[in-house]
């Protein structure tokens, strides 16, 4: 178990702060929170599967409230649970914004889906194009603004959350695959 100190805006110091948040996309329970200094605890688990273990003191972080679910839901559907790590293949600026190309393991690029959600680092982006090891996704200057993207450069090692939607029709069709997606198993599956 490895402990977590943040420092954190007067946004957390809120009554009805429900003792979990969000850092790099991780829902993460809050230890303790005195003042602006907000402490969470990390297991093992979340360390083998994450890039936690290689922040050092000072680096900035994507630190968010976790979403009640009570709250109006807009956007990207991600959960807060990081899949696996990815690393910045290439980062082209394209107008006012960034291209960011991300390599990732063949087991998160099967649940990447085109114009669907990915978090990189925490930060909700739609995937513009994909392939078997690489993903690609644009970042507006109000993101590059507000988030560690802008600090991410070729070679960094990011926290990927891939779409849950991807990830629930991967787990119902895996079981069935026998190396290719057939009419016969959708019309099983009763996705036809």
């Amino acid at each position: 178990m490895s402990r977590l100190w943040a420092n954190v805006s007067e946004l957390f110091n809120q009554p009805d702060f429900v003792n979990c948040a969000q850092l790099l996309k991780h829902y993460l329970t809050v230890f303790s929170l005195e003042g602006t200094t907000l402490t969470v605890d990390i297991s093992a688990e979340t360390l083998s599967r994450t890039n936690l273990g290689d922040l050092r003191a000072g680096e900035s972080v994507n630190l968010e409230r976790a979403l009640r679910l009570c709250d109006r839901l807009g956007g990207h559907l991600v959960t807060g649970h990081v899949d696996g790590t990815g690393i910045v293949h290439e980062r082209v600026r394209a107008g006012d914004s960034y291209r960011f190309k991300f390599e990732v393991s063949q087991e998160l690029s099967q649940t990447l889906v085109e114009k669907g959600s990915v978090a990189v680092d925490g930060i909700s982006l739609t995937v513009s194009g994909l392939d078997k090891r690489f993903f690609l996704v644009y970042a507006i200057p109000y993101t590059l603004e507000k988030t560690v993207l802008k600090l991410r450069e070729p070679g960094d090692r990011v926290n990927i959350e891939t779409d849950i939607i991807g990830k629930y029709v991967e787990k119902i069709l895996s079981p069935q695959r026998k190396g290719s997606l057939t009419l016969e198993t959708l019309m099983k599956s009763g996705f036809l």
